[in-house]
């Protein structure tokens, strides 16, 4: 079925950040960061609940090509609605060439394969697993290098603000959350930084699978 409400990106600078309180945040738990756009602050709520495991959270932190991120950039600070589809800007964890940036294939002899294997590592960069604590030092260390944010999820339905930021496919069949799994509308934080470069925050769930069908179901 896809997300409830929506799905789209909010462009604009920082108005500020905070964590819940980890003693006290319910059944939830976010990095707020604060994005302000011409028609207000957006609240966005950036999910790293482990669902009660030592290690429920994976997240990486990938350096995106600004070629491959110019449509995004072009937009005027805001909110835009996109489309679930890959030509409209959204991304897809598993799909998103923006997200996998190709690797430069050399005729494999000696002296080239460390070469490339520090260009898989720099594009392609492991998955870490942790709680969310661990993980939303990872979010903030490239957060304070920004100028620019882009927030990708579901906007809300009251006031001004973005949730289920984070994978939004792989759901278990099973559980609760099955019904909003789709491709093509992952959420994500990416920034841009004072000399051009951009860095994407992808986070998701132990639960979530890696491998999805057309539907966003796991396989």
């Amino acid at each position: 079925m896809g997300l409830n409400h929506g799905y789209g990106v909010v462009i604009g600078t920082k108005a500020g950040y905070f964590r819940d309180d980890p003693d006290d945040f319910g059944r939830f738990y976010h990095g707020n960061l604060l994005v302000q756009a011409p028609n207000g602050v957006y609240k966005c709520a950036i999910d790293v609940d482990p669902k009660n495991m030592p290690d429920g959270i994976q997240w990486r932190v990938v350096k995106i090509r600004p070629q491959d991120f110019a449509g995004i950039k072009a937009l005027a600070n805001g909110w835009h609605a996109l489309a679930s589809n890959p030509s409209t800007g959204a991304l897809d964890y598993i799909r998103s060439s923006v997200l996998h940036p190709p690797i430069m294939i050399w005729t494999v002899r000696y002296d080239s394969c460390l070469s490339w294997f520090l260009n898989f590592i720099r594009w392609n960069p492991p998955w870490n697993n942790g709680t969310g604590i661990q993980a939303l030092t990872d979010l903030e260390t490239i957060l304070n290098q920004g100028v620019r944010f882009y927030v990708f999820g579901e906007p809300f339905t009251n006031g001004l603000g973005v949730h289920n930021i984070h994978q939004n496919q792989g759901d278990p069949i099973n559980s609760v959350f099955s019904q909003e799994n789709a491709i093509w509308q992952d959420g994500a934080t990416i920034v841009e930084t004072a000399q051009g470069e951009f860095f994407g925050f992808l986070n998701k769930f132990k639960t979530q699978s890696f491998k999805t069908d057309d539907l966003g179901h796991p396989l």
